[in-house]
């Protein structure tokens, strides 16, 4: 019953609205030929002021702007640039100091191998010297106690004779005889 109800009512409504819409009952106004001129008028009309207010405020303020973008453009890749030759020119000179540098490094090494290749040299003719010095000087030594060993070696060789002789004959012999068999057996062992 009450869906009923709100049914009529929705339907009376309908009705009066259907009544009041009657009278604007036609063609869409866009679409109506009749308004056709004053819709190109506005449209022209419209259009000229939004093309000299674009092109007065708005166009110039973009151009600006992509003017200005432009510039900073350049100008940072100009100042890019400067930079990269900097940056270059600089890796340039480090790379020749470090030219320079281990050049000169070298040379203080090679001066230095060279000095102490002339000091060791030095030292080991000085040694050498010594050396020479201390041999000739040994030799000399020896000389003197070799010939002292050889008058002594003659002298205990006819002590030994004697003592032998003396021991197997029980006589004492002649010690130019004796000397002279020592000198003999000396002489062929030589």
């Amino acid at each position: 019953m009450v869906t009923q109800a709100l049914a009529q009512e929705a339907a009376e409504m309908a009705a009066e609205h259907g009544e009041a819409m009657g009278e604007a009952h036609g063609a869409f106004p866009p679409f109506d030929p009749s308004t056709f001129l004053s819709q190109l008028i506005w449209l022209a009309i419209f259009f000229g002021l939004l093309y000299i207010l674009l092109s007065r405020v708005a166009l110039p303020r973009v151009a600006t702007i992509l003017e200005e973008r432009n510039d900073r453009i350049a100008d940072d890749l100009a100042e890019a640039e400067k930079l990269k030759r900097e940056s270059d020119e600089a890796i340039a000179a480090y790379e020749q100091a470090l030219a320079e540098a281990r050049a000169k490094a070298h040379g203080i090494a090679q001066e230095a191998r060279d000095k102490a290749k002339a000091e060791i040299e030095a030292e080991r003719s000085k040694v050498e010297a010594d050396l020479d010095a201390k041999l000739a000087e040994a030799e000399e030594r020896i000389g003197e106690v070799k010939t002292k060993a050889l008058a002594e070696v003659d002298a205990i060789a006819k002590e030994t004779t004697e003592a032998i002789v003396t021991t197997l004959s029980g006589e004492s012999p002649n010690e130019a005889k004796v000397g002279e068999a020592v000198s003999q057996a000396r002489g062929e062992l030589r």
